[in-house]
């Protein structure tokens, strides 16, 4: 890497610390808020995503406001165990994503503090909330569409993304037996025969391709890629070494294609692709208002989610294309939609032309820069390296 280059990534390390601490206290009873201007509002996701980034950053006022998001999370969790999706709201309701997250969140905490029985009340709660996510009554879950990260995106059933957050969770809280035998259930192939027999589960490996399916329901499926939830199958260990390398030179691959077609022009790849148009059958009308081709969760780039594929790099020991992506993401960092500052940290980027089209000072991507760096510099990738020690 080039002292340039690290010069300006030291930069951008400190933006992302000042970004966190300025979000750090907001408007709604003084938790922390999702983005510097634009979102107020104390999203549950977001800062559970962020956790990643604040754990590795060792700032002790980050720390206690994410103990603090943890906590109000906890106090005002159902009586059943659902985390709400705005953690001060506890009518708010209906994500898949934030529950999982929360269990996620607070393994990470309790490594981080040393507090071993850190909310063990509402991790039981939240744990057995999951229990009941499954309508095979085995270990992945389900969820409705528009539930999760993507409220813009149908996922019907057993999506990807969700479920690798429920393997995660186990592996932290070391619930091994349960995560080993959903490693089985990710790991069979999606059903393509147009038949259900009862003795056969659905998966989420598609056959003659390296990654694994957008989601998966009975005898229906999308074959689109997910960087997310592959990103993750890669950090946890889901995705065997070996899949993981040939995952990676597929979406490279991928990716050069999209360049040449005019696709995409960042050095980046999109959070989804191929990109849905309006003549597939999976198009949906609203989408043409909010999630057009290259755009929003239909492809757009997402610093947050590009955090999590340079830590997926490190995870597959693929060094130099992670320190390269790092330097790209630096780039990427920078732009700004509204705000006249040195890093923007906005929300998403549009895949065409790469103009920022989100809100700027945006807590998740500056806390998973945070995170992409450190692994980087460290060849590590904190909290899943573990993960991935158990057999697969």
């Amino acid at each position: 890497m080039k002292v340039s280059e690290q010069q300006e990534i030291e930069e951008a390390k400190k933006a992302a610390i000042e970004v966190l601490l300025y979000n750090a206290h907001g408007s709604f009873h003084g938790l922390p808020r999702t983005a510097g201007w634009g979102y107020p509002e104390p999203y549950t996701r977001d800062l559970m995503f962020s956790i990643f980034g604040i754990a590795v950053s060792e700032n002790l006022k980050l720390l206690e406001s994410i103990r603090k998001v943890l906590e109000t999370l906890a106090k005002n969790q159902t009586k059943n165990g659902l985390i709400p999706s705005l953690v001060h709201d506890k009518e708010n309701r209906g994500s898949s994503d934030t529950t999982p997250l929360f269990l996620l969140g607070v393994g990470i905490f309790r490594k981080v503090s040393g507090e071993k029985d850190f909310l063990t009340y509402a991790v039981e709660k939240a744990s057995n909330w999951m229990e009941y996510q499954s309508p095979s009554d085995r270990y992945m879950v389900a969820q409705q569409p528009t539930s999760d990260w993507r409220d813009e995106q149908w996922v019907t059933g057993y999506g990807l993304f969700v479920n690798a957050l429920v393997y995660s969770y186990l592996r932290l809280l070391g619930k091994n037996d349960k995560a080993d035998r959903m490693h089985n259930e990710i790991n069979r192939f999606t059903i393509t025969c147009g038949t259900m027999h009862r003795h056969i589960h659905e998966g989420l490996v598609v056959k003659h391709k390296p990654y694994y399916a957008f989601w998966s329901y009975k005898i229906h499926s999308s074959e689109r890629f997910d960087l997310l939830g592959n990103s993750l199958a890669i950090l946890s260990g889901i995705a065997s070494p070996s899949r993981a390398v040939e995952m990676i030179s597929w979406i490279e691959a991928v990716c050069e294609g999209m360049k040449k077609r005019g696709d995409l022009v960042v050095g980046l790849p999109p959070n989804f692709f191929p990109y849905i148009k309006p003549e597939d059958p999976d198009w949906h009308p609203r989408y043409a208002i909010y999630n057009k081709p290259g755009e929003y969760h239909n492809g757009g780039i997402w610093p947050f989610v590009c955090g999590f594929y340079v830590a997926a790099l490190v995870a597959a020991k693929k060094y130099t294309l992670a320190q390269e992506k790092l330097v790209v993401l630096t780039h990427l960092i920078k732009i700004s939609n509204t705000a006249d500052v040195n890093f923007g940290f906005n929300e998403w980027v549009k895949a065409q032309d790469g103009r920022p089209m989100g809100q700027d000072w945006q807590t998740w991507s500056a806390a998973l820069y945070l995170y992409a760096v450190k692994c980087v510099e460290e060849k590590r990738t904190p909290f899943f390296d573990d993960m991935r020690l158990y057999p697969t």
